[in-house]
């Protein structure tokens, strides 16, 4: 059973920075791609930011140049790194695993940005 746990989310004015960490079960390298959605209210959910077993990375154009994806195998965590937020990231965001056949979901963590 593949756990994801996310933390670091809260409310921040716009302009300052939150990193979210995804903390799993078992090696992240176990996993095709790991990587950040996110879901604001009445919107569908969207990929934010990937990153691959080779280390490649991938961003939505929205957080490209402000967001930063990055892995600690150690820990077995993927980070979110976020600067110079907008009241447009408001969302819950999300943490997926991917396996051929399957993906995995962790519960949310909430970012409020205000104005």
């Amino acid at each position: 059973q593949v756990q994801l746990v996310e933390s670091g989310g809260g409310l921040v004015q716009a302009g300052e920075s939150l990193r979210l960490s995804c903390a799993a079960s078992g090696s992240i390298f176990s996993f095709n791609a790991m990587s950040w959605y996110r879901q604001a209210p009445g919107k569908q959910r969207e990929l934010v930011a990937r990153i691959f077993t080779s280390g490649g990375t991938a961003y939505a154009d929205s957080v490209k140049g402000r967001f930063t994806i990055s892995r600690d195998s150690a820990k077995s965590t993927v980070y979110l790194q976020m600067n110079s937020l907008k009241p447009e990231d408001t969302a819950v965001y999300y943490c997926r695993a991917d396996r051929p056949g399957n993906n995995y979901w962790g519960q949310g963590t909430q970012v409020t940005v205000s104005s």
